[in-house]
């Protein structure tokens, strides 16, 4: 089956990346912020699949959709992929002081990679970042921030 074309991105802005800072989005929704930066696209049975303009050693390993929320090797592999130039602008320009002590779970820290890595994939390709865009439906933040919002798969 021939890959679908990448979808455009989701518009990033301040409101969305405080969005999943503050758990009002689906994890599933972060991964679709960072796949299609990434070079992935869905191929048309509900996965995304690297395509040709993602990097090699992410399609090497991560030839599907990494859940850069759920599982640590691509946590890991996201938070290395952040030049180092670009390490602290989740502090810089979203004034994220980061999670206080009873609110440190590895999803919430999770998605603070996620939003400083979409904060230096913006840097490295020179855009900014405009204050306001387009929002999907926010939910209310889970009552279990282990266990995420319905549908979020467990984290390994």
């Amino acid at each position: 089956m021939e890959a679908a074309p990448a979808p455009a991105p989701w518009p990033l802005s301040r409101a969305l990346l405080e969005a999943v800072l503050a758990d009002r989005v689906s994890d599933r929704f972060v991964c679709e912020l960072i796949w299609p930066r990434l070079g992935y696209g869905p191929d048309g049975a509900g996965t995304w699949s690297a395509g040709p303009a993602t990097d090699a050693a992410w399609r090497e390993s991560f030839p599907t959709e990494p859940q850069v929320i759920a599982e640590r090797p691509a946590s890991v592999r996201l938070t290395r992929s952040i030049a180092r130039e670009h390490k602290q602008l989740l502090k810089e320009q979203l004034g994220f002081g980061g999670y206080r002590i009873g609110e440190l779970y590895p999803r919430r820290t999770r998605r603070a990679t996620a939003v400083n890595w979409l904060l230096a994939d913006l840097a490295r390709r020179g855009e900014p970042l405009p204050a306001t865009g387009p929002l999907p439906p926010l939910l209310a933040a889970p009552a279990d921030p282990v266990a995420g919002h319905p549908g979020d798969r467990p984290i390994a």
